[in-house]
C-alpha cells in the first residue's frame, strides 16, 4: 500500500493535469498545490519514479504511469465523494468539507466509497462541480462544455458549473452572493480594462474581479432555455 504522502502527491499530480491539460506537472506547481518547498517536490518525484508511479525528467516536470494513475484517480474519487456525501447526508457547507475530506479519504475502504456512490445516485460532480471519477476511473461528467465566466460577454446567461478555487474564504464569499453550483446568472457588464465583471444572482447583482472569475466556470443558456 502506497503512504499517505505518496497518495497525496499522486493525487495532486492528477488534478494539476486534469486542470490544465497537460500531462506533464512541473515542480513548481507541485510546490505550490501543496504548500511544500521545490526540493521537497523532487525528491518525492524521484521516490514516485523508482516506484514506478510517474515518470519524472528534471527540468521538464513529471507524469503518471499507469499505475501511479489509478492511484491517483481511485484518491481523487474517494475525495469527491466524500465531500459530496458530507453536504448531502451532515449538511455541511461546501467551504468546510474539504479537509474532512483530506483526513478521510485516507482511512475508507474502497468497498465504502462503492457503497457511498450507490447511495448518492452515482453522481457525476462533486459540491464544488469537479467531475468525480467512475470506479473503473472514467471521469463521469467530463465532457461537460464550460467557459471561464471571466470569458462570458454582457447580455449572456450562464449556469455555474464549477468552481477551481476552493478556498473557504472564496467559497464563502461565492455562497454570501448566491453563487451556487447549478444556479443562473445573467452577465450585466464585462469590463476587462477594469478588470471587473457584473452579473446578476435572482434580484442580486454582483461584482467579481476578472481574476476571481477565471476560477468560476460556467455553462452558456441558450436564449429561451432558462428555465
Amino acid at each position: 500500500m502506497p503512504s499517505l504522502t505518496v497518495e497525496n502527491y499522486l493525487k495532486t499530480i492528477l488534478q494539476i493535469e486534469l486542470q490544465s491539460g497537460q500531462p506533464s506537472v512541473s515542480t513548481g506547481q507541485i510546490a505550490a498545490a501543496l504548500d511544500v518547498s521545490p526540493g521537497t517536490v523532487t525528491s518525492m518525484q524521484k521516490t514516485l519514479a523508482d516506484a514506478g508511479l510517474a515518470n519524472y525528467r528534471p527540468y521538464e516536470g513529471v507524469t503518471l504511469t499507469e499505475a501511479g494513475r489509478i492511484i491517483a484517480l481511485r484518491m481523487v474519487r474517494r475525495h469527491r465523494l466524500i465531500e459530496l456525501f458530507l453536504v448531502q447526508t451532515l449538511d455541511l457547507s461546501w467551504d468546510q468539507v474539504h479537509e474532512e475530506a483530506e483526513h478521510m479519504e485516507h482511512a475508507v475502504s474502497d468497498v465504502l466509497v462503492d457503497r457511498i456512490d450507490h447511495f448518492l445516485g452515482r453522481p457525476d460532480f462533486d459540491p464544488h462541480g469537479d467531475p468525480i471519477p467512475s470506479a473503473d476511473g472514467e471521469l463521469r461528467g467530463a465532457e461537460q462544455e464550460t467557459r471561464p465566466l471571466s470569458t462570458c460577454p454582457a447580455g449572456a446567461l450562464v449556469r455555474s458549473a464549477r468552481v477551481l478555487n476552493q478556498n473557504p474564504d472564496f467559497l464563502r464569499f461565492l455562497s454570501d452572493a448566491g453563487f451556487e453550483i447549478g444556479c443562473g446568472a445573467s452577465i450585466l457588464s464585462n469590463r476587462p480594462e477594469a478588470g471587473i465583471i457584473e452579473l446578476r444572482i435572482n434580484s442580486q447583482t454582483v461584482s467579481i474581479g476578472h481574476s476571481a472569475a477565471e476560477q468560476l466556470l460556467v455553462e452558456l443558456v441558450p436564449v429561451g432555455a432558462e428555465q
